[in-house]
């Protein structure tokens, strides 16, 4: 059955685009701007602007005074454009965030006064329950609110909540103990202890940062408006001595006249990194909302940052690496004895078998014999014992077992029979193979080994691979034996490898790691692995794990996939990816700007700058002009790029800083040369300035 997802919001839906307009315009209120220093300067200089315009409709000529105005125009344009981009990242997040408040709702909870199913119970609202409250929750009843299961089992519907149709089993004493409110239980009943209070639930939580609205700015991000700033500075002095040595030029000359605040205001605006600071919010939020799509909820924007910066990577073996359930891959007779023996007495043990490793043993028979098995008569099946740790069926007189080499080899003993003496050599390759031998008896006999392999994932060997491209080290973690995780390290192409894995080796590593400069990521979803997703830099809890993972965690994978880690850190990767891109696109824009902007506000004292006039741009005024709407325009321009990110591209470091010096460096000084030149080629024939 196809995954479901949440709908993928365009960057210009109609009702986003309506929201994020008005939005656009609220923005305007220069307390809201104080956190985007840059465009903060750049209304600061709209409004001085309109301000001369409204001057020198009295005082000047039309000419200079439609200068102003149109100069004013399109620089209340480029605030505008700039806030209109960060209300398209927010109204996205809001929209999503929306669709999970539909899931919140108050519903009656049976609360009990001990941990009982016969204990007597009062009704009341869900919003009333506290942490620590006891609820018991019966088939086709919502789950009242975060907890755990302390008492019974029973089949949820999360749809609710990750979107995932099947059905999962939430029982107590395990690492599946821990359900979310607003999910539905269809089978069995189960008690809950609450384990948060109102208005702190996992889906608030979810909701909030969907939202965006707590979202912190990460170190790169700071780093990156440092720079800004920086650059802003360096550019206000500029514009300053612009206007110094233009004045002295033009009293000791007596030719021209000094720069203008227009003119001033219009240089600084287009000197300064304009497309980046209006872009930047965006593309934080817009992070978020791609992890959203793959039902990811970071519950900070630090953590998508650190997963970009990763650099070694913890995965669990089983569920991350292979498909987390072995299957039969072959049929190794014993002692002389006959393939078709073995065959049919896996047969007849597994057909009732409802097991992963039943079911695979059934096709592999069909496969060898490309017959679909019938199911046998009078056959009683044997289930699984914790006991005896085997399970097989009753035929008869004929008793059939499968299970571990130990206990079947008890089993065996204990009706009279012997143990083969080529069983422990092909219950040993198996085991080098790094696979786990299901041995198979019939009454007395030992018939052979089935061969159950870790089936790697799909693709999973090249991802690695790719990883390790880019600088990323693997690592496999698992309770297997060396031997065992040594083969499946080598068949899966990791790095390096934890076999026998404890609570106590998994944080110790993460710790080395650390202590050696390194960005370490885990994924983990039991109560074991809190201590170790506490540690690492991104930790990726499962949403069907445990309320400690769940709160050692920084990110949440709804679906409860470890490989989705993969993911993670390949969009943490393009959100750096895309600000460095913008970045270097934004300052090569100020090549062709120099060339535009600068001669045009000096020529009248200097005629000489006529020869760094090299678009052959018509007028000062259609030069300086034509560098306002270019600055303007390019921002609503890369605003998709800005929201769906910089396509991630597996290659070392300094090969991807070449390759995108070349597209965004060099391409971010050959757009404007043309932007400016078409605008000021539509200037020059229709308004005549």
């Amino acid at each position: 059955m196809p995954r479901k997802r949440y709908p993928s919001l365009g960057a210009f839906e109609s009702k986003l685009l309506r929201e994020a307009l008005i939005s656009a315009v609220l923005k305007l209120d220069l307390r809201q701007q104080a956190g985007n220093p840059v465009m903060l300067l750049v209304e600061i200089g709209g409004i001085l602007t309109t301000i001369s315009f409204i001057i020198s409709l009295f005082s000047a000529t039309a000419r200079t005074s439609f200068f102003t105005g149109f100069v004013s125009f399109w620089l209340w344009l480029t605030v505008l454009f700039s806030n209109f981009a960060e209300s398209v990242s927010e109204g996205r997040g809001k929209a999503r965030a929306a669709s999970l408040r539909q899931s919140r709702t108050s519903v009656p909870a049976r609360k009990l006064k001990t941990e009982s199913f016969d204990a007597s119970s009062i009704e009341i609202s869900s919003s009333d329950l506290r942490k620590g409250d006891l609820v018991l929750v019966k088939a086709n009843e919502v789950i009242p609110g975060d907890g755990e299961v302390v008492k019974g089992a029973a089949l949820v519907n999360e749809a609710a909540i990750t979107g995932e149709s099947a059905p999962v089993v939430r029982e107590s004493g395990g690492d599946r103990s821990a359900v979310t409110g607003g999910t539905t239980v269809i089978a069995n009943e189960i008690i809950i202890r609450i384990t948060t209070d109102p208005g702190q639930t996992f889906l608030d939580r979810m909701i909030s940062m969907v939202e965006g609205a707590e979202r912190r700015k990460t170190p790169n991000e700071i780093a990156l408006e440092i720079l800004l700033i920086a650059l802003t500075g360096v550019f206000l002095a500029v514009v300053v001595s612009t206007y110094s040595v233009s004045a002295y030029s033009a009293a000791s000359s007596g030719r021209g006249a000094p720069a203008s605040l227009t003119v001033l205001i219009a240089l600084f605006v287009c000197l300064a990194p304009t497309t980046i600071a209006a872009l930047l919010p965006a593309i934080g939020i817009a992070g978020m909302d791609r992890l959203f799509r793959l039902n990811v909820v970071a519950l900070s924007g630090r953590a998508i940052e650190a997963a970009g910066d990763v650099n070694v990577l913890l995965l669990d073996k089983t569920g991350t690496i292979t498909l987390g359930n072995r299957q039969a891959a072959e049929f190794l007779p014993v002692d002389n004895q006959s393939l078709d023996d073995l065959t049919e007495a896996a047969l007849l043990s597994s057909f009732a078998d409802d097991t992963p490793e039943g079911k695979s043993i059934i096709a592999l028979i069909q496969e060898k014999t490309g017959i679909a098995p019938v199911s046998p008569e009078n056959v009683t099946f044997i289930p699984f014992s914790a006991a005896t740790r085997v399970s097989g069926a009753q035929c008869k007189d004929t008793t059939y077992l499968k299970g571990a080499s130990d206990a079947i080899a008890k089993a065996v003993l204990e009706r009279g029979g012997v143990i083969p003496s080529d069983l422990k050599a092909k219950v040993d390759r198996v085991a080098s193979a790094g696979g786990t031998p299901l041995v198979v008896a019939r009454n007395e006999t030992i018939l052979g080994v089935i061969f159950l392999k870790d089936i790697l994932k799909t693709g999973i060997k090249e991802r690695f691979a790719d990883l390790r491209r880019i600088g990323i080290k693997t690592v496999m973690i698992t309770g297997d034996n060396h031997l065992t995780a040594a083969t499946i390290a080598a068949e899966a192409g990791v790095d390096d490898y934890l076999a026998e894995a404890k609570p106590d080796d998994k944080l110790k590593m993460i710790r080395d790691y650390q202590n050696e400069g390194y960005m370490v990521a885990m994924t983990g979803d039991g109560t074991n692995d809190a201590p170790a997703l506490a540690q690492s830099d991104v930790a990726v809890a499962m949403n069907n794990g445990t309320q400690p993972a769940r709160e050692a965690a920084n990110i949440i994978d709804l679906d409860s996939d470890p490989t989705k880690l993969l993911d993670i850190v390949e969009i943490g990767k393009q959100i750096l990816m895309t600000r460095g891109a913008l970045t270097t696109f934004s300052i090569a824009n100020d090549i062709a700007k120099y060339f535009a902007i600068i001669p045009a506000a000096l020529i009248g004292i200097y005629p000489q700058l006529e020869v760094l006039n090299i678009m052959g741009l018509a007028t000062p005024q259609s030069a300086i002009l034509s560098a306002v709407i270019f600055n303007a325009l390019v921002i609503p321009m890369l605003i998709p790029l800005a929201l769906a990110g910089v396509k991630f591209k597996t290659m070392p470091a300094s090969k991807l800083f070449a390759y995108n010096l070349t597209i965004f460096g060099l391409g971010g000084i050959i757009a404007p040369f043309i932007g400016i030149k078409v605008i000021d080629l539509v200037l020059a024939g229709l308004l005549h300035i």
